[in-house]
């Protein structure tokens, strides 16, 4: 994100991130704010990976308000600022998903969520040259028409 702001006329308004509480870009998001760039989630419920939605800190936070550990997950992302893209198919979660606006979280709540970050991501490494060779191969698939 820096090259592209520090060499570009045109620079990026929105960066998608894999963003939740297991992985929170706590640096890349200062970053981005520092660009002024917004910031934009994806897999923001870390894909049901690593028992997220029965995760004792986050049932605990969505009992408090009775909640579900998907709407704390929203709602921290935007309290945090941070465009939250959730995806489904079913529309009883779909307005589950949107009904975060009549609570706010505490500074306790926003620590312990703060807590769970292992700074690590869920799913491929960021750093590793071989992962841009993964996407290309995906993209190639999607192309030839291959699952």
């Amino acid at each position: 994100l820096s090259d592209l702001v520090a060499f570009n006329e045109i620079t990026p308004q929105v960066n998608q991130v894999e963003t939740h509480p297991f992985n929170q870009q706590i640096f890349a998001q200062e970053n981005m704010i520092k660009n002024n760039v917004q910031m934009e989630s994806w897999a923001s419920f870390a894909e049901g990976r690593n028992g997220i939605f029965s995760h004792p800190t986050l049932v605990a936070i969505a009992e408090k308000y009775g909640k579900s550990t998907a709407q704390i997950m929203i709602r921290w992302q935007v309290e945090r600022g941070i465009v939250c893209l959730t995806k489904s198919v079913k529309p009883e979660r779909m307005a589950e998903n949107i009904d975060v606006f009549d609570f706010n979280l505490t500074d306790e709540d926003m620590t312990a969520i703060a807590e769970l970050d292992t700074k690590e991501s869920l799913f491929f490494n960021h750093q590793d040259p071989s992962t841009v060779d993964m996407f290309l191969h995906l993209i190639e698939q999607r192309k030839n028409g291959e699952n």
